[in-house]
């Protein structure tokens, strides 16, 4: 294990944190929020502290050696540090006292859950509302995607890029989008971003949504966290402010690649993408389900439509915006909705849940082993797009149903 090179990558994870609580100073300062800010230098000051040790550490720290073990220990390590240090100025700043607390919030927040502790966030400051917003942006596609995208930290030919992306990589398989993973990162980044922007924009523009609510909606709506500014969740927005974050909810949870196949032409290879196909059929159908069986609910057509679409948006997505309160809708609607949350988004999106490849991946093996059971002599192959598909690719799969739902039974009881 090179734990030398892991953690000389930590030491650059915890400066890009420290580089991202920059806005929230800002802010702070601008608010003067003084308790805060006082919250933020104080986690600055351990952040260094951190880092300076961990250089001194990893002095003579070697580039090669960086293998998926790395890698994986690499991923984990990261979430935890970031954590434990983004939750510090909720602690200092004595708005969420207690440090476990503060850690389930922050760790809420970088890995997009959406659950918190807090029973009045509109009392929160505005910079520590912007931070626990924020840290689902960066969570969304993850840090150390973020890293390959702005550090060159693996040297020539370094290795640990691919490593990397397969231990933070949401998907079935990690692919490139060009041939050098580096690039994959850049130009995924910039999707990202790109996206929230507009949403930001159209937030402001069309649903006459004040700045900072936008831009902490935006946030949670990109990374598929959220996190809200208000006790209602989005319930108190306007009908355009919500149409637009259900279409954006949306977005988020396709894999970015079809966005990159649209940018560079090819547009019909995109829009013939299964998993893409797959998820969308599964979201119409789910809103069309949702909406008969809520009908009896609502006294007009509009409102119940919207609140569907909605609903299916954040579920699938697994963001966790509300407009409604689903536990008083039948239960033939929440059974749609706890599909639709094991389901969850596209591969390569910030989306959570098993993914829709996955579960395709699942069904085409069902599909090959009852065909070979009939027919014990054909040879069958499990394809996607038109490509067959590596038994490891499927076999990996397998394992990792298994492992989500024995995590799943286990968190139950």
């Amino acid at each position: 294990m090179n734990f030398k090179f892991v953690l000389r990558i930590i030491s650059y994870i915890l400066l890009i944190e420290a580089a991202l609580m920059v806005p929230s100073v800002g802010i702070a300062l601008y608010q003067q929020e003084w308790n805060a800010l006082y919250g933020f230098c104080v986690t600055y000051a351990i952040l260094f502290l951190c880092v300076g040790l961990l250089f001194i550490i990893t002095k003579n720290y070697q580039r090669g050696h960086f293998f998926a073990r790395e890698g994986l220990v690499t991923t984990g390590l990261t979430w935890i540090v970031m954590s434990a240090i983004g939750c510090l100025p909720f602690v200092f700043s004595n708005e969420i006292p207690h440090f476990v607390d503060a850690m389930f919030e922050m760790v809420s927040g970088f890995t997009t859950t959406g659950s918190s502790i807090l029973l009045n966030v509109e009392e929160m400051s505005y910079s520590l509302l912007f931070w626990r917003s924020f840290s689902h942006w960066v969570g969304g596609m993850g840090i150390l995607v973020f890293l390959l995208a702005i550090v060159s930290v693996g040297g020539k030919n370094g290795g640990f890029t691919m490593h990397i992306m397969r231990a933070e990589s949401p998907g079935p398989a990690s692919g490139k989008i060009v041939p050098k993973m580096k690039d994959t990162a850049k130009i995924t980044y910039s999707i990202y971003a790109a996206l929230t922007v507009i949403d930001v924009l159209l937030l402001i523009v069309v649903g006459k949504m004040p700045v900072f609510d936008a831009v902490c909606i935006a946030f949670g709506t990109a990374g598929t966290g959220g996190f809200g500014v208000k006790a209602d969740s989005m319930a108190s927005y306007s009908h355009a402010a919500i149409n637009i974050t259900t279409v954006f909810m949306l977005l988020f949870s396709v894999n970015f690649s079809v966005y990159f196949l649209i940018l560079t032409g090819k547009a019909k290879e995109a829009l013939k993408d299964e998993e893409f196909i797959c998820f969308i059929s599964v979201v119409f159908l789910a809103i069309v389900g949702l909406f008969a069986t809520a009908l009896p609910f609502y006294k007009q057509y509009g409102d119940c439509l919207r609140d569907a679409a909605f609903t299916v948006g954040t579920i699938i997505s697994t963001t966790g915006y509300a407009t409604t309160d689903f536990n008083t809708w039948p239960e033939i609607s929440r059974t749609i909705l706890v599909l639709l949350m094991f389901i969850g988004a596209c591969a390569g999106s910030t989306g959570g849940g098993i993914k829709v490849s996955r579960i395709l991946i699942l069904c085409k093996t069902v599909r090959k082993e009852l065909h070979i059971f009939l027919h014990p002599n054909a040879v069958k192959k499990i394809k996607m797009d038109g490509k067959a598909i590596p038994h490891e690719v499927v076999r990996s799969t397998n394992i990792f149903f298994i492992v989500y739902m024995l995590i799943f039974s286990s968190s139950i009881f």
